[in-house]
């Protein structure tokens, strides 16, 4: 029997996120979310499973709040309970949520919700692990430097994004600081990259060290919904997380 979880997460009402919220929900898990619009987010999961919002009201606590304009003390009390901290964040696709503030989303949040957590665990006589799943993508290199080596055209492409796309350097930003969180022994973590994002339901995945395909033009990609389960499975598979913790594990579908 899987023991019962809260997990935080943020990013709730996002493409991704919403199927993370709603997968938890569907295996009996508590679910805390932030998120702007309260009836946006039960909306989506009614989209995606009809009167959701009601079956699983009781398992579901949701904050109106935009997350940064949260206080340090608000974090606190979010993550107090939490086992898990799930971070789905990211820029709308539009010219201001590209190129407008805030252009460092996805790392101050990771930023602020790693504080929150190590601040509660302070107060603890036998502080508890807390696991905290970022989400990025292929696009994102590893620090530690064991990808393979990209080909001439993928770094300037790499070069490019960074430069010129604030979200992607966003999501390097917040991948290389996690990734540096190394003198916590009780804050683990993981880096999920997904593949190149589709719509559709929840199958088979598979999970890989590190990208196996080109930057440009491969001819693999993921549900959305599968990255999700990545993600709940990584929550409530201690065997799994075990295995991937402190990596930056890749996700694509199963093509068997």
């Amino acid at each position: 029997m899987t023991a019962i979880t809260t997990t935080l997460v943020v990013g709730a009402t996002g493409a991704t996120g919403k199927h993370v919220v709603l997968q938890l929900l569907q295996k009996k898990q508590h679910v805390t979310t932030v998120v702007r619009s309260k009836q946006r987010l039960l909306n989506s999961l009614d989209e995606i499973a009809p009167n959701a919002s009601n079956e699983y009201a009781s398992s579901l606590q949701i904050k109106e709040a935009s997350l940064l304009d949260l206080s340090d003390d608000d974090l606190m009390e979010l993550t107090s309970h939490c086992d898990a901290t799930v971070s789905c964040l990211g820029h709308n696709i539009s010219f201001q949520g590209i190129y407008r503030d805030p252009h460092r989303l996805v790392t101050e949040a990771t930023k602020r919700l790693v504080n929150a957590i190590e601040a509660n665990q302070s107060l603890e006589k036998e502080p508890k692990k807390s696991k905290f799943i970022l989400m990025g993508t292929v696009a994102v290199p590893n620090p530690n430097g064991e990808d393979d080596t990209r080909t001439p055209g993928e770094r300037f492409v790499q070069f490019l994004l960074r430069y010129l796309l604030p979200p992607h350097r966003d999501n390097e930003t917040a991948a290389a600081y996690i990734h540096g969180k190394t003198d916590n022994p009780n804050l683990e973590w993981t880096v999920v990259r997904p593949t190149d994002l589709t719509d559709g339901g929840a199958s088979k995945y598979e999970v890989f060290p590190k990208p196996i395909d080109p930057l440009l033009g491969g001819d693999r990609s993921v549900t959305r919904a599968n990255v999700a389960q990545s993600m709940v499975d990584l929550i409530l598979t201690q065997s799994l997380w075990d295995e991937w913790k402190f990596k930056m594990p890749t996700v694509y579908d199963d093509l068997n």
